[in-house]
């Protein structure tokens, strides 16, 4: 009888432990669980005591909103039309002003105005920080809005207020709205001295595609070495941004890396395609415009030494944001990891330095005037009519000549 209360004992006691370390386990998920009721009562209120009826659908999105919103800046709730945008851009065209934007500082940034959208055209640049639209303030607003104010029927007009660097006044903008079609590669020619150029505007899912295209007929024109300007590049799908980077690098090599808090989110990515065009010296042009899947192409060909970097220092997102459908339509833009370049560096809010840095408004002083008009005559075989020579490209010329 002894025995048996003993056992009894030591089998609650074993109990007893199993259930204690399960709940010191759980005490941490459960603790978002206590405060349900507060949010349930909140709505309750709001539902019996506000002063005008309330959409419930109206109240749930809302906090779902304010609960995104308060993790980072690119986390996001997004309503049943607000993914539908979403999926739409990701193929490349969507309707609007054609500006990339964040939250930086707490102000409303512009990553970059897009090629040949109505923003580019009327002067928007990127780091340009939208203080009002339409007249009314951005002052603790959140993306979701920003994007909903900014876009709208094609042919209507919307105003924006900025701020810019080194201005003395705040600038206005009135920006007629349209329907945004982005091919990737903006520009594939070939200069002087057999070097190739491509401009990249953007990591959509017809990029690769795109990018083997011009990379082949340049190829056939019998260009030595390659110029690829991912100058205020926002970036876009990660997927795309490896098989870029895939193109110009040998097998089995890392391209880029995510880390998160879970197993699944800690992804090496590497290159497969044996870099078809990795043969000819490589120069990548970035600045303060180039983001996301441009900071990941240009981290991977640098830490490589398969080309170098000449610009400006890029802009610094490096997050990943994952996309989470729900139930009724809407979906989660949830940030989840944190880009790495293959040495290790984290891109994010640090961006990546340039190994050559020019500043694009820099002008050479004690140049020999014949040499000068020589190297615009050099650049403007290659820009169209509205993009004014620069010193970056300039340099780059000059430094792949010398190989």
């Amino acid at each position: 009888m002894f025995k048996k209360k003993i056992v009894l004992w030591l089998a609650l006691f074993i109990i007893t432990i199993n259930f204690t370390y399960l709940a010191i386990a759980k005490e941490k998920e459960d603790s978002i669980y206590d405060e349900l009721p507060l949010l349930a009562d909140t709505i309750t209120i709001v539902q019996s005591d506000y002063v005008e009826e309330v959409d419930p659908q109206k109240l749930i999105y809302g906090a779902l909103q304010g609960m995104l919103s308060s993790l980072d800046k690119h986390s996001q709730f997004m309503d049943p039309d607000t993914y539908k945008e979403m999926k739409v851009e990701t193929k490349g065209e969507f309707g609007g002003l054609g500006i990339v934007i964040t939250i930086k500082d707490n102000l409303l940034t512009i990553i970059s105005p897009i090629d040949d959208t109505p923003a580019y055209k009327v002067g928007i640049k990127a780091g340009d920080k939208i203080i009002k639209i339409g007249g009314e303030s951005t002052k603790d607003i959140t993306l979701i809005d920003a994007v909903k104010k900014m876009r709208g029927k094609p042919g209507t007009q919307c105003m924006l207020t900025v701020l810019r660097e080194g201005e003395q006044k705040l600038l206005e903008f009135t920006i007629t709205r349209a329907i945004i079609k982005i091919k990737s590669v903006k520009e594939a020619k070939v200069i002087e001295d057999k070097i190739g150029y491509i401009r990249l505007i953007e990591f959509q899912e017809k990029t690769p595609g795109e990018l083997e295209k011009a990379l082949k007929q340049l190829e056939r024109k019998g260009i030595e070495s390659l110029i690829l300007d991912l100058r205020n590049n926002p970036g876009g799908l990660l997927n795309v941004a490896v098989k870029v980077a895939d193109k110009f690098l040998p097998g089995n090599e890392v391209i880029v890396s995510t880390r998160g808090r879970r197993p699944e989110q800690n992804i090496v990515f590497k290159s497969t395609s044996q870099g078809a065009h990795r043969d000819y010296p490589l120069i990548i042009l970035i600045n303060e415009g180039s983001a996301s899947a441009s900071e990941i192409v240009a981290g991977a060909i640098r830490d490589h030494k398969r080309g170098m970097l000449l610009g400006h220092k890029s802009f610094g997102k490096g997050s990943v944001q994952t996309v989470i459908p729900l139930s009724d339509g809407s979906a989660l833009r949830l940030t989840t990891a944190k880009y790495f370049t293959p040495s290790g560096i984290c891109i994010h809010d640090v961006g990546i330095e340039p190994d050559i840095l020019v500043d694009l408004e820099t002008k050479e002083e004690e140049e020999d005037k014949e040499v000068l008009e020589e190297k615009v005559e050099v650049v403007e075989e290659l820009q169209e009519e509205e993009t004014p020579p620069d010193d970056q490209l300039l340099r780059a010329i000059e430094l792949l000549k010398q190989k």
